[in-house]
C-alpha cells in the first residue's frame, strides 16, 4: 500500500463517485445522441422552473454523465477518460447504427483499446479497454 493511500484509509477519506458535467446546449440533440444512439438511460432531470436549463442524469453499464444546459456548468470540447470492459462490442453496437457525422474506430494505444465519440457539443467521451491481465483501477495511462 502507498503512503498516500495509508493516510488515506486512516482519514477516512474515499472519494465514491464521479460524475463529469457536460456542457449540452441542445436538449433534443443530447436525447438524440445520449440516449437514442448510446443507448444511456435518463436517470433523473432537473429545471429549476418551466422553460428554464436542463441538468440531467444519464447512466449505462455504471457510468454516469451530467448534461448541463446551465451557463457555466463544464466547458464544450471537454475530454472524459472512461476505463471499461467491452469496447469491441461497443463498436460493433454503435457502428450497426450510424450517427450523423461519426464514424467512430478503435484505436490501439500502450494503455489498452480506445474508442472516441464526439457529442454534437464538442465534448468528447474517450472509451478504453486495458489490456488483458491488467489492473487498469487507479493508473494512469502512460505519457505519450
Amino acid at each position: 500500500m502507498s503512503a498516500a493511500a495509508g493516510i488515506a484509509g486512516i482519514a477516512g477519506i474515499a472519494f465514491l463517485e464521479t460524475h463529469p458535467v457536460l456542457r449540452i446546449f441542445d436538449e433534443a440533440k443530447a436525447r438524440e445522441f445520449y440516449l437514442d444512439w448510446l443507448g444511456f438511460t435518463p436517470d433523473w432531470e432537473h429545471r429549476f422552473a418551466p422553460g428554464m436549463p436542463l441538468y440531467m442524469q444519464v447512466s449505462r453499464a455504471g457510468l454516469a454523465l451530467h448534461l448541463s444546459m446551465h451557463h457555466g456548468d463544464g466547458t464544450p470540447g471537454s475530454l472524459v477518460f472512461v476505463r471499461m470492459r467491452g469496447v469491441r462490442e461497443l463498436h460493433a453496437e454503435l457502428t450497426g447504427r450510424p450517427y450523423p457525422g461519426l464514424r467512430p474506430g478503435l484505436e490501439a494505444q500502450p494503455w489498452g483499446l480506445e474508442l472516441t465519440l464526439l457529442d454534437p457539443f464538442g465534448n468528447g467521451l474517450r472509451l478504453c479497454e486495458a489490456p488483458l491481465g491488467e489492473a487498469p483501477a487507479g493508473e494512469a495511462p502512460p505519457e505519450a
